[in-house]
């Protein structure tokens, strides 16, 4: 059966998150009906991160086995035909080897973290970052992001939920961009890692608005690291800010 990997972009609202559910909408879901629609029968569909609800996707990668030889080009405007009602893009398609698999094979995530301080209300970035109404200290923030590069065990900064079998992970990056407008001052958090527990990057970021705010610092973030304890970590972001930027593979299918 031939297998194609899909870059997907969606918008995170109203869905219950990237992983099918049986009475919830989700970005699988959608589309897995989407893939029914071009060959009838049951779909499944294999993603490198699945991201929570309220989390988007600007180049999540998923792949599929379909029975039909597909010319790329043609199966992602079919499923975007497909998947027009809803806010989910296939954004590139390309066929790859058998043994390529969208989770498995892949060798980091990327992800981006929205953070907008403004006092009034947002509009055009309503649903699509987190807001604050003071400025913050990115010099600090990033100090205390530092702290947190390399191998460590992350227990402080997971879900009590989380279902990974170790708290050990590397983080690679961890980078605090400022962007002032007129009105607003955004802050974009990069963060990249081969792999992530669960809520670590809302926890990280979380964390460092504290530090932004003044209510911790940088050498607060090593103390909460250093505890191993999830009462150390700061409040956990909201998940409209958090985007899934982009996977890492060995080699890039979408270039070949």
């Amino acid at each position: 059966m031939p297998r194609y990997a899909l870059k997907v972009d969606y918008h995170g609202a109203g869905f219950a998150g990237w992983q099918r559910q049986k009475e919830h909408p989700s970005v699988q879901g959608a589309i897995e009906a989407a893939l029914a629609k071009l060959e009838p029968g049951e779909h499944t569909i294999a993603a490198a991160g699945r991201t929570d609800a309220g989390v988007h996707g600007l180049a999540q990668v998923a792949h599929c086995d379909l029975v039909k030889d597909w010319d790329p080009f043609r199966l992602s405007e079919a499923l975007n035909f497909h998947l027009r009602t809803q806010r989910v893009a296939i954004v590139d398609c390309a066929a790859v080897d058998d043994d390529f698999h969208a989770r498995f094979s892949a060798r980091e995530r990327r992800y981006l973290f929205r953070l907008i301080a403004r006092r009034a209300p947002l509009t055009h970035d309503r649903g699509l970052a987190w807001q604050v109404k003071r400025q913050l200290d990115v010099t600090a923030m990033q100090a205390g992001a530092d702290r947190l590069i390399g191998r460590h065990d992350f227990t402080t900064f997971r879900s009590s939920i989380c279902q990974a079998d170790s708290p050990v992970r590397t983080l690679d990056e961890l980078r605090v961009e400022e962007h002032r407008r007129e009105y607003e001052v955004e802050y974009r958090f990069h963060v990249r890692a081969r792999s992530f527990l669960h809520n670590q990057v809302r926890s990280f970021v979380g964390t460092l608005e504290r530090v932004g705010a003044g209510s911790m610092t940088p050498d607060d973030m090593t103390r909460a690291l250093e505890a191993r304890d999830r009462a150390a970590c700061g409040p956990v972001c909201p998940p409209e800010g958090l985007y899934l930027a982009g996977v890492g593979y060995p080699k890039d299918p979408f270039t070949g």
